[in-house]
Formats: structure tokens, C-alpha cells, sequence
């Protein structure tokens, strides 16, 4: 029998880390679950409440307000805002938020499934609040589309849509286009080329160069999750845990030093701040590139 070369070899085991922690990750975090359940969620402001720690049970996505530099945490049970001391859940929306993402000062868009008990279609499409979380509206594909991920650079914004398995993109957020089929965890845009899209497959990292419609292997670590910052800083957080930078737009990657605590369910960076979620309910935060990591409070005093 002819043995297979080393480098097949490997890619096979990098493969199969990837579809397992991959799995992992979608199972304990909760950003594929099907709701099951109908209504949009509640539209009026409302007074802010501390977390419980089982609001952090399922965290979907992560990401800092540049108004007041806080982080705020996309749950199974609404927004919840971050500082060092307290967890706070934002206004009364307690819908399923996913897809979460910070496209301005105090301007969220979100996708996800109503909170139980509430009338209307199973699926919010997208949603947008523009006082940080403490209202939402309904912007488009409402009962149609089930965003777990969002993406914005500059006018067009990245939805990939669990209900299809496809890329959409729009540059109104009320008219979308389907791209392509896509099966990721995750996308990260050129914050100055909309059209250039990395995303995080099955298959290792794919780019795209037109906007998500065709899509080649790129190069780099096989990872879950991505943060593109600037043109200096794109991040990726790979199957073994390790942190990747990249400074030329993901065609080479250096190890940062460090790594994520546990599985991790979402990541952003700010600054020289990473955040990471855990699929374990931790939200913890590293200012020397993952070498070490402080909790954040996900419970009341």
C-alpha cells in the first residue's frame, strides 16, 4: 500500500480539528440553533438590568460602542453592556441577538429570533438600533432572513443568512442581493475594500476578491473567528487556540504569543484590546495580545 505523503497527512488532521472544534463551538455557544419560536422583539426602551450568569449561557456576538468605549455582548437573552464591575442588560429587548455587530457611535445592527412569547415571524431579519441597544427596529427581511453573522465596511454590509446558507450583501440594508452559497463561521471585510472578504470555512480560510460571489483558499492558520481592524491589524483566532496577526490583509501571519482561554464563541478587538467569549459563559479581556487575559463581571454583586 503506498502511504499517503506527510503534507496530505496534515492537512487531514488540520481538517478534521477544524470541523470539531467548529462543531464544538456551534453546539455550546448557541449561534446555530434553530428558535423554534415566533415575534419580534419589544420595540420601546426600558430600564437597564443587571446580567445573570446564565445570560451568558449562549453569546453570540461581541463588539465596543465607541461612544462610551464599553463592550456590549449579543446574548440568547438580549444586549448586555460590559464594564469592570457590573454586567448590565440594556433597555427591555430580550430577544435572541445574533449577528451583532457596531457599525457607529451608538448604531447596532443585530439579526436573531424574538423572545418567547412575543407575536410575529420566527425570524427578525435585520435589526438596528441606533441608542446603543436600548431600542430596535426592524429594518428589512423580517420573517425571511436569519443573520448569525454581520458584517459592515463602508456602505455595504455582509449578512450570512442561516435560513439559506447563503452571502447576502447590501448597500442600503433594505435591498439585498444573494452572493453565494456559503457554509463559515465566520467573516471578516477590509475595513477600506468592501470587496475584499476572508471567511472562515470548514475548508481552512477563504478570500474573496468581488464581493463574496466566488471565493479561493487563502492563505494562513485554519481558524474560527476573525477581527479585521485596520490595514495593520487583521486577527484570527485559530482550531488550536493560538492568536494570528496579520499586517498585509491575511496573505501572512505571525503568532502573536498568545492564546484564547476555552472554546471561544465571539471576538473583536479594539484598540489594543482583545475581547474574547467563551462557549463556557466567561467574557474575558487582554491588553498584551492574548498572553494573559482579565475577567470581566458576567454576574450581579
Amino acid at each position: 500500500m503506498t502511504a499517503r505523503p506527510a503534507h496530505r497527512r496534515t492537512w487531514a488532521v488540520v481538517a478534521v480539528a477544524l470541523v470539531v472544534l467548529v462543531a464544538a463551538v456551534i453546539v455550546g455557544s448557541g449561534w446555530r440553533d434553530g428558535p423554534g419560536r415566533d415575534g419580534p422583539g419589544r420595540d420601546g426602551p426600558g430600564p437597564d438590568r443587571h446580567a445573570s450568569s446564565s445570560t451568558f449561557s449562549h453569546v453570540h456576538g461581541i463588539a465596543v460602542n465607541p461612544t462610551d468605549g464599553k463592550l456590549y455582548v449579543a446574548t440568547h437573552h438580549g444586549v448586555v453592556r460590559m464594564s469592570d464591575s457590573e454586567a448590565t442588560l440594556v433597555g427591555d429587548a430580550r430577544q435572541d441577538t445574533m449577528g451583532f455587530a457596531v457599525v457607529g457611535q451608538d448604531h447596532f445592527l443585530a439579526s436573531g429570533h424574538p423572545a418567547p412569547g412575543e407575536p410575529g415571524p420566527a425570524h427578525l431579519g435585520l435589526i438596528e438600533s441606533r441608542d446603543a441597544g436600548r431600542s430596535w427596529q426592524s429594518v428589512s427581511l423580517s420573517g425571511h432572513a436569519d443573520f448569525h453573522v454581520l458584517r459592515s465596511s463602508g456602505t455595504v454590509t455582509y449578512g450570512l443568512d442561516s435560513t439559506s446558507g447563503t452571502l447576502m450583501a447590501s448597500s442600503d440594508r433594505v435591498t439585498w442581493d444573494t452572493r453565494s452559497q456559503l457554509d463559515a463561521y465566520d467573516l471578516a471585510v477590509d475595513p477600506q475594500r468592501a470587496d475584499s472578504v476572508l471567511a472562515t470555512t470548514q475548508r481552512g480560510l477563504q478570500r474573496s476578491t468581488d464581493g463574496g460571489r466566488t471565493w479561493q483558499p487563502a492563505a494562513g492558520p485554519a481558524a474560527v473567528l476573525l477581527h479585521w481592524l485596520d490595514d495593520e491589524r487583521l486577527y484570527a483566532i485559530g482550531v488550536d487556540g493560538r492568536i494570528r496577526r496579520s499586517t498585509d490583509g491575511g496573505d501572512t501571519w505571525s503568532s502573536t504569543g498568545g492564546t484564547v482561554p476555552d472554546t471561544p464563541a465571539a471576538f473583536t478587538v479594539h484598540g489594543e484590546q482583545l475581547y474574547v467569549a467563551t462557549r463556557s459563559g466567561e467574557v474575558r479581556r487582554s491588553v498584551d495580545a492574548g498572553t494573559t487575559w482579565q475577567p470581566l463581571k458576567t454576574s450581579p454583586s
